[in-house]
């Protein structure tokens, strides 16, 4: 193992990912949700597929013996990505970035609830302070306006598709989970990337815009970046253990804040960044405790195949 290479693998699938929800989060403004969540699964294929020849991996690693729960993974996946995409719309890029973190907390939740994972009391404190941070991230968003104001658009209903995208994302992680039984990486990748491409061009019936050269070329960028983003992930693992790597996931924070300093002028507000640090401590402890009981060398096969945005 190399941990240095695997952490900086790391800290660059983390760029690459808060680059794609920049990019989204950019063109948003233009497209329709559905024609983004084409783009950024359709062209995410592209590096995947060539990942997956380089390592001589074709077309064995795209058998699946389990159809039936890629389709349920990519279902739950997909409704994820279209709440966490139209969130950027309404929400600065480090808001909808901190309201992923709430992901790994539900994880921890469905774990014991679902697969009927034995939680201890430590980490069922942990998750319960998490999400203290949570509310506390939320609590700018869902001051002043009424019901019907948040639901026209606005920073409340960012809040609630951003939060009820972290929690798909947590359902989707429970499905990996169970796949990773029988399946591949490469094939639980592949199964949800074609799946939610489906999905998102399903939207083509409610219109989308057609695309000049400029937008064309950023679109494909987005997917690209998110393929090759879930890539740099996967290999990252393999460099490292689960307990030193995975707490990098957080470095998106940084990336967020930057970017959307630099191109969008957004600065975060004390309270966001308050919960975020209040989650990321949770998250990380979490992980520490996961250590410690042994989970995480079972997880460091399923960690790559989790992200679903």
């Amino acid at each position: 193992m190399s941990p240095l290479l695997g952490i900086s693998l790391k800290l660059i699938s983390a760029l690459a990912f808060t680059l794609m929800s920049a990019g989204i989060k950019h063109m948003s403004v233009r497209y329709p949700t559905g024609e983004l969540v084409f783009f950024r699964s359709f062209f995410a294929l592209i590096p995947l597929l060539i990942w997956l020849a380089w390592r001589s991996e074709l077309p064995s690693a795209l058998k699946t013996r389990n159809l039936r729960g890629h389709m349920k993974r990519g279902v739950i996946g997909s409704t994820g990505m279209f709440c966490g995409f139209a969130a950027l719309q309404f929400l600065p890029l480090s808001d909808a970035v901190a309201l992923g973190y709430a992901a790994p907390l539900g994880v921890v939740v469905l774990a014991a609830l679902v697969l009927k994972e034995r939680v201890r009391i430590y980490r069922w404190s942990a998750v319960t302070i998490g999400f203290l941070g949570v509310l506390i991230m939320l609590s700018p968003h869902l001051t002043g306006g009424t019901l019907s104001q948040g639901l026209q658009g606005g920073p409340a209903l960012g809040a609630a598709l951003g939060l009820a995208g972290a929690f798909c994302s947590a359902f989707a992680s429970i499905e990996v989970r169970l796949l990773t039984k029988t399946e591949p990486t490469g094939a639980i990748v592949f199964y949800f990337m074609l799946l939610t491409s489906a999905l998102g061009l399903i939207t083509l019936a409610f219109g989308w815009r057609m695309p000049d050269l400029t937008d064309a070329a950023m679109l494909v960028a987005i997917g690209i970046l998110g393929g090759l983003g879930q890539m740099l992930l996967v290999q990252a693992y393999r460099y490292g253990d689960a307990s030193l790597i995975a707490p990098f996931e957080y470095s998106t924070m940084i990336w967020a804040v930057l970017i959307g300093w630099f191109i969008f002028g957004e600065w975060p507000v004390t309270t966001i960044l308050i919960g975020a640090a209040i989650v990321i401590a949770s998250g990380i402890y979490v992980i520490l405790r996961e250590q410690r009981l042994g989970l995480l060398k079972r997880e460091q096969r399923e960690i790559g195949t989790t992200r679903s945005t």
